[in-house]
């Protein structure tokens, strides 16, 4: 991968990292802020699983980070659906209003971390892997 393309993956592997302690963030700031029951342990694992992918964004290389992308473009797709489902036909049998404490910001991070992800996904999958020189070689 040339510089200017190495460039390019860590702009986007610190934005992806970014986007995804924002999502936690905000979840972690509603347990605080009062929301309990069940809506509130989603909200807890919601916040780790954030933490745990956005260093994992930063840390990891090769088909780790691969799959990390991967699971992090997941992530935010299904925090954005959750929302969604709940701010429409409800979810878990919790409805949600958009007048909300953090909805709307929610949501309009939530839909630019699926373009972030999806973009940083295409990189990392596409990105050339390098062959280790004593691996024994394929027919």
């Amino acid at each position: 991968m040339s510089g200017s393309n190495q460039g390019a993956l860590w702009v986007i592997r610190i934005l992806s990292a970014i986007i995804l302690l924002t999502i936690g963030g905000f979840h972690l700031f509603l347990v605080f802020d009062g929301v309990g029951g069940l809506l509130g342990v989603l909200f807890v694992l919601n916040a780790i699983a954030g933490i745990v992918l956005a260093i994992a964004m930063l840390v990891l290389r090769g088909l780790l980070l691969t799959w990390a992308t991967v699971l992090s473009l997941l992530f935010v797709i299904a925090s954005l659906l959750s929302l969604l489902l709940a701010l429409t036909v409800g979810l878990f049998g919790i409805t949600e209003v958009w007048s909300f404490t953090l909805v709307p910001e929610t949501v309009i991070v939530e839909a630019i971390g699926v373009v972030v992800l999806a973009i940083a996904t295409a990189i990392v999958v596409r990105a050339p892997r390098k062959v280790s020189s004593d691996a024994p070689a394929r027919a």
